[in-house]
């Protein structure tokens, strides 16, 4: 069997611990429970703009459809 080197490269190695907002590390493994509350409230705002958006195109088809329906 043969030793294999594993070369570490920092640029392409990414931590779990990885704070999002600063970059830094989070030294003591815990988890922050605002930034996983914040994480979950963007994520909730992005749904709710993309539900709005598709009940904005399904009104105006329906109303081109009676409009069209009405000639």
């Amino acid at each position: 069997m043969s030793k294999e080197s594993i070369n570490y490269n920092e640029n392409e190695n990414v931590s779990i611990l990885m704070n999002p907002k600063t970059g830094k590390k989070n030294s003591s493994g815990r988890v922050d429970i605002n930034v996983l509350m914040n994480r979950i409230r963007l994520k909730k705002q992005k749904e709710n703009a993309t539900n709005i958006v598709f009940f904005g195109l399904i009104v105006c088809l329906v109303i081109i459809v009676v409009i069209i329906l009405s000639f």
